[in-house]
């Protein structure tokens, strides 16, 4: 049996075979795993399917914009139709405009802020919203995804940076809200993993070289070493674990200077 048997995990962020939530849903599917994957819209759906027959067994998926939260009110409605229950949800998803990342911060727009948070922030709220009726009392765990950059400066990253601090924010918040009712709510700060999105971001290549270079380990991370943490957080092993951020980064957060 695997660390997930009998568990069902809710997953966002499933763009193409490089995204980070495409490691995790790999990790749970092997351990056992009932997946349910979430997608923002009909073209993200279609690239979801091309994936779907590496996974051991068939996941549920459905669609749901998480910028309306009517929309995502209705996705929960069909994962309660569809499972018992749910015992974790991953939230790996984050957004910005192009335009944001890089430049002077200054000249961040309103719109740019707002959409980078309601997206990369905001969601993770929503999101618990509706999975906590479909998760009280199985002891469940929610992750999200964040970043280095929510804590220090790293130069391109800007308005997501900033976004990225409050959701670490955010999950602290909703671990103590949700602590009473068993729930765990944890932030997994990921290192820099060549993405679609990390791409957009100034100067990403030089982080990832500066990691190999700098870092304890001398390496760079993948999606399965992120994937098995957030394994450990989402199985019994981590049930006494919230509220936390885990570095899997090679140990480059413990660097200074």
């Amino acid at each position: 049996m695997g660390l997930l048997t009998d568990k069902t995990i809710v997953i966002f962020g499933v763009a193409n075979k490089r995204s980070i939530a495409w490691g995790i849903a790999k990790v749970a599917a092997r351990e056992g795993a009932q997946l349910v994957l979430g997608y923002q819209n009909e073209r993200m759906g279609k690239a979801l399917n091309k994936l779907i027959p590496d996974l051991p067994s068939p996941p549920i998926i459905a669609e749901c914009d998480v910028t309306n939260d009517d929309l995502v009110a209705a996705f929960f409605e069909t994962v309660k139709k569809e499972c018992d229950g749910v015992d974790g949800l991953v939230h790996s998803i984050a957004t910005a405009k192009r335009e944001e990342l890089g430049g002077r911060f200054r000249d961040t727009s309103w719109e740019g802020y707002a959409l980078s948070q309601q997206v990369s922030a905001y969601s993770l709220i929503s999101l618990a919203r509706g999975a906590v009726p479909l998760m009280t009392g199985r002891e469940a765990s929610i992750v999200c995804m964040t970043y280095y950059g929510a804590e220090r400066v790293v130069n391109g990253y800007n308005v997501m940076g900033v976004a990225k601090a409050a959701l670490e924010a955010n999950t602290r918040y909703l671990a103590d809200d949700l602590g009473p009712e068993g729930i765990r709510v944890n932030a997994i700060s990921a290192g820099p993993i060549k993405t679609v999105s990390a791409m957009g971001v100034s100067g990403f290549k030089s982080i990832l070289g500066t990691v190999v270079e700098r870092a304890p380990l001398r390496r760079n991370v993948t999606q399965e070493d992120v994937g098995n943490t957030a394994l450990f957080l989402m199985s019994d092993l981590g049930r006494a674990v919230t509220g936390q951020t885990i570095y899997v980064d090679s140990g480059y957060s413990i660097l200074g200077a």
